[in-house]
This record gives C-alpha cells, structure tokens and sequence, in this order.
C-alpha cells in the first residue's frame, strides 16, 4: 500500500521531493542518492564503457548481493528497455542491483504501448524516486525489422505480433526519404520518440521535466560491439 504523502503525489502530481527520498535512501555503489539526473546518465556512461572494456565492478549476482533490498528498493534510473535477451540493462550499464527500474517490451514501445509501460514509469518516478529515464534501443531489433517488412507488404501479422508494431509503423513512415540505412534510422528514430513523449507526459513526468528534476534520455545498443551511442 502506498503512503499517504504518496497517494496524494499520485492522484495531485505535486512536485516530488528528492530530497526526502535521498536521505532514506539504501547504500549503493553505481548511483548515488545526490546524484543530479545529469550526474545519473554520465554514470550509466562510465558503466557501459567498463563493458565494453570488459572492466566491470558488479558482477554480483548472489542471493546475498539482494538482502539488502529485501526491505525496500529505491531505484534512481529507469530503463525503457527491448525485450530483447540480448540486452539486459544490469550488465550493459554495469549497475548494481537495485540501481535500475527496467521496464522492458519488445521494440522499446513507449507512445502506443498503453498505460501498463506509461504507468510502470509514472509509479518509478512519483513512487519510488526514479530522476533519470533512459529509453533504450538496439541495432537489429527484431520488432522495427519486423515493423519496416510488413509496412512495405502491407500485409497482417497473426496474434497480437501485428497490434504490437503497429505504434512503430509511423515513425517507418516519418523517416522515408532519408539517407542511410532505413533500420538504423528507423531504430533511432523510435527511441527518439519515445523520449519526446515521456518528457511531454502529464500529469507526473512532463512537470518534472519542466522543472529539471527529472531527465529523459536515448540511446540505442551495438549487438556487436556493446556499446551505447546516445541519440536523444
């Protein structure tokens, strides 16, 4: 249950005070609790080059590297990740756990994906103290891919595989024309988007945004090299 002060953030979409939350906040080694959102990214930065160098300080992954989050968590970033299994945030940024709330869904879909994406980053933001949220895609996503072929074929999908790429079918269409390979455009663009839409989302994030308490932010993952290029 959530508490009071809480509830009332929730239903008014008040004005959350970090502070607060930085001051009960649980020890951690990747993120610190008063970090600036633009102290939080440059981290997750610093985290996926020690990836890429294959230099990582959290490889914990032990019952006992959770006890002390049993209680609690208090995550300051957030990740709006590809379902992908070959993505997973933990280990590309080489965070600690308990440092990342992932919310994860095939082709990264923010604008489009329905309350249940939305709201999970709303509850991590007004609830828990999430102050940076990175939208995150990756080169050969299979969800874009499959986006850009059945748009060109004009064709159905069985299931719901065709309802879950239909909000990426625009942004295959807002990049004709130009230059480059149409996947790696389209795969930028969409995280782009979904950047735009939850700086501009009401009533929690866009107002946290606008105050700079909060930062939204893209970057799309190299499958072959392991590294983050930021594009938004």
């Amino acid at each position: 249950m959530l508490s009071p002060n809480r509830r009332d953030f929730l239903v008014s979409a008040g004005a959350v005070s970090f502070g607060a939350l930085a001051a009960s906040a649980l020890p951690r080694t990747a993120v610190a609790a008063d970090d600036k959102p633009s102290d939080l990214l440059k981290k997750l930065i610093e985290g996926n080059k020690r990836f890429v160098e294959g230099k990582l300080l959290h490889p914990g992954r032990t019952p006992k590297d959770f006890q002390a989050l049993a209680e609690g968590q208090m995550p300051l970033v957030g990740i709006v990740g590809c379902a992908d299994s070959r993505v997973p945030p933990e280990v590309v940024f080489d965070q600690g756990v308990g440092d990342l709330f992932v919310v994860r869904v095939a082709g990264n879909i923010v604008d489009g994906a329905g309350p249940l994406v939305k709201g999970s980053l709303e509850f991590g933001v007004g609830v828990l103290g999430v102050r940076l949220i990175l939208v995150l895609g990756h080169t050969a996503c299979g969800a874009v891919k499959a986006a850009i072929e059945h748009i060109e074929g004009n064709d159905n999908l069985p299931g719901s595989i065709g309802d879950l790429i239909d909000p990426i079918r625009p942004i295959v269409r807002s990049v004709k024309g130009q230059t480059g390979d149409k996947l790696v455009n389209v795969t930028k663009a969409n995280v782009i988007a979904g950047v735009r839409r939850l700086e501009t989302l009401n009533p929690i994030l866009a107002k946290l945004v606008k105050s700079g308490e909060l930062l939204v932010a893209g970057g799309v993952y190299d499958l072959a090299t392991g590294k983050v290029e930021m594009v938004a």
